[in-house]
């Protein structure tokens, strides 16, 4: 007989192999538009995107190391992360800085978006840990939105 937490479990793990990737994709995205930010706002933006790349680079270890918790794998290539991710990708590096704010503050948006709906995944696998970094995540998210926001005036 299959344990229902088994599968819960392995949802989770989907669920942060999915944030994984999105963490993974905005961490690019951000420091893109880190050394390419240019105008009169450049060394507010530049200092900003460079806090927030590295506040999302420090979550990736996290997450990967909660789903190998779970006795999960996690993501293991470039190829992975774009198929997985929800960020949109920003191969230009010729926006206008509020350009750049505008859609870095819509994917950290979608971002909580996202962790907000695996708060009911992380209970349904009986997972209070990775409930508990959720909140923890979601915060850093909602946070990095208000800076940005604050930017567009």
């Amino acid at each position: 007989m299959v344990d229902p937490k088994d599968n819960a479990k392995a949802e989770m793990v989907a669920e942060l192999n999915q944030l994984l990737a999105d963490h993974f994709a905005l961490f690019v995205k951000t420091k893109n538009f880190h050394w390419h930010v240019k105008g009169p706002r450049f060394r507010d933006l530049h200092l900003l995107f460079d806090e927030q790349a590295t506040a999302i680079h420090t979550q990736i270890d996290v997450i990967a190391e909660r789903a190998r918790k779970l006795r999960g794998d996690t993501i293991t290539s470039i190829g992975m992360i774009a198929e997985r991710t929800r960020i949109t990708d920003q191969p230009k590096a010729n926006l206008s800085a509020e350009e750049m704010v505008r859609e870095l503050a819509n994917d950290n948006q979608r971002l909580v978006l996202s962790l907000k709906a695996m708060k009911e995944v992380a209970e349904a696998a009986g997972d209070n840990a990775t409930d508990g970094l959720i909140d923890d995540w979601t915060d850093e998210a909602e946070g990095r939105v208000w800076f940005l926001n604050a930017q567009l005036g």
